[in-house]
C-alpha cells in the first residue's frame, strides 16, 4: 500500500506540472469582457486599497478600463451606457461594476500583469494537498483507486472548465476546504461542531464576495440546520443554525458593504438584464446542461449521496441528506436560470463530491476501526 499511495502521489504531481505547463501560457487579456472587469477591480484596489470597493465609473480617471477596451476592438470604449459588466444605479445616477469585489481583490494580491497565472497555478497547488490528504485516509486498495482517480480529475478541473470564469479559481479551493470539513462535521462533540459549523459558514460567506450565486452553496446547510432544529426542538441545534448563520454573515460582509456603497443597500443588487430575471425552465438550457460534464460530476454526486445513505449508518444518513439538499437548491436555481455556462454549476459539483469523497473515507475508517474492536477479546 505504501508504494502504491507514493505512486498515486507521484501522479498527482505529474497532472500539477502539466497544469503549470499549460497555465503558463496564458494572457491574462483574452478579450473577453467578464476578465476585463475583475482585473478592473483589480487594479482599483491596487490604486486605492480598500477603497476601491468603490467601482464608480467616474474612477476610471486613469482610463485603465477604456484602455482594455479599446485593445480588444470595443467600439463604444468611451460610452458609460455601452460599457460591458456596469449597471446604471438609478438611485445613485452612477455606473458601478456588477461583481462582487472578492475576485477583483484576490486578483490584485498578485503583481499587476501577473496575477491570473499564479491565482490559477495556487488553485491546482490546492487541489493536490487535498488530494493527498485524502490519500492519507485510503487504507484499501478500492479506496486507493478512488482517490487516485478523483484527485487527478479535480486536478484537471482546477483549469477546465474553470478557467473560463476568474471567479471560479478562489472558489474551487473554498470548495475542497469546505468540503472536508463538511465530512468532519459529525465525528466531533457539540463544541467540535460549532467550531466546524463556524468554520464553513464563513468559508461559504467568503465565497460570495467570490461570485454571488455562491451564496445557494449554502442552501444545503440552512435546510439541514432548520429542519433538525424543528425535529429536535433542541438548543443545541438552534445554536449551530445561529452560529453557522452569523459566521455566513460575517463572512459576506464585503459584498453587503460593496452593495452599500454601490447601490445604496446592502441588499441592493449591482446585477441587471437577465441575471436579475424570474426563474424559467427552458427545455433549450436544460439541454445544454444535460451534455455538459458538469452535469455528468452532478450525476457522479448524486448516485454516490444515494450509496452513502445505504451505509445505513446514523453520520451518514446526515450528510447523505445535507448534501442532497444542497444538490437540489443548486440544481433547481441554475437549471431554471436564463444563462447557460460551463462552470455555474461546478462549485456545488466539486463541494458536494469532496464531501463524499472524505466522508466516504472516514466511514470505511470508521467500519474498521469497529470490526476491529467487535473481534478484540473481552479482557483485552
Amino acid at each position: 500500500m505504501k508504494f502504491l499511495k507514493v505512486f498515486c502521489a507521484v501522479g498527482f504531481l505529474v497532472v500539477l506540472v502539466s497544469n503549470i505547463w499549460s497555465i503558463s501560457t496564458w494572457v491574462e487579456a483574452r478579450g473577453v469582457y467578464d476578465d476585463i472587469c475583475y482585473l478592473r477591480q483589480a487594479h482599483l484596489f491596487e490604486r486605492f486599497g480598500l477603497r476601491g470597493i468603490d467601482t464608480n465609473i467616474v474612477l476610471d480617471d486613469d482610463h485603465y478600463l477604456a484602455g482594455q477596451l479599446k485593445e480588444i476592438g470595443f467600439s463604444d470604449w468611451n460610452d458609460p451606457k455601452r460599457i460591458p459588466c456596469h449597471t446604471w444605479i438609478a438611485n445613485a445616477a452612477k455606473y458601478v461594476l456588477q461583481y462582487p469585489p472578492g475576485t477583483g481583490f484576490i486578483l490584485s494580491l498578485f503583481p499587476t500583469g501577473f496575477q491570473v497565472v499564479p491565482l490559477y497555478i495556487l488553485t491546482s497547488v490546492v487541489a493536490v494537498g487535498f488530494s493527498l490528504i485524502a490519500l492519507t485516509y485510503a487504507s484499501t486498495f478500492y479506496q486507493l483507486m478512488l482517490v487516485a482517480a478523483f484527485g487527478d480529475a479535480a486536478i484537471y478541473l482546477m483549469i477546465n472548465p474553470t478557467k473560463a470564469s476568474y471567479s471560479v479559481a478562489p472558489t474551487m479551493m473554498i470548495c475542497a476546504l469546505a468540503g472536508f470539513l463538511t465530512a468532519k462535521l459529525f465525528t466531533d462533540g457539540p463544541q467540535q461542531r460549532l467550531f466546524l459549523l463556524a468554520l464553513i459558514g464563513l468559508l461559504i460567506g467568503i465565497s460570495v464576495n467570490v461570485r454571488l450565486p455562491n451564496l445557494f452553496l449554502a442552501a444545503g446547510y440552512c435546510l439541514y440546520l432548520g429542519g433538525a432544529f424543528l425535529w429536535t426542538r433542541s438548543r443545541e441545534m438552534f445554536l449551530q443554525g445561529v452560529v453557522f448563520g452569523v459566521a455566513l454573515l460575517i463572512g459576506m460582509a464585503p459584498t453587503l458593504i460593496a452593495n452599500t456603497i454601490n447601490a445604496g443597500n446592502p441588499l441592493s443588487t449591482t446585477y441587471s438584464g437577465v441575471d436579475v430575471v424570474p426563474p424559467e425552465l427552458n427545455p433549450g438550457i436544460l439541454w445544454r446542461y444535460f451534455v455538459d460534464v458538469q452535469f455528468i460530476l452532478l450525476g457522479i454526486a448524486a448516485v454516490w449521496t444515494g450509496l452513502l445513505w445505504r451505509f445505513n449508518r446514523a453520520r451518514a444518513g446526515r450528510i447523505a441528506v445535507l448534501v442532497a439538499a444542497n444538490l437540489a437548491v443548486n440544481l433547481i436555481f441554475f437549471m431554471t436560470h436564463p444563462i447557460f455556462t460551463p462552470y455555474y454549476i461546478i462549485p456545488i459539483d466539486m463541494l458536494s463530491l469532496w464531501t463524499l469523497l472524505f466522508a466516504t473515507l472516514d466511514l470505511r475508517g470508521e467500519r474498521a476501526a469497529d470490526s476491529a474492536a467487535f473481534h478484540q477479546p473481552a479482557n483485552a
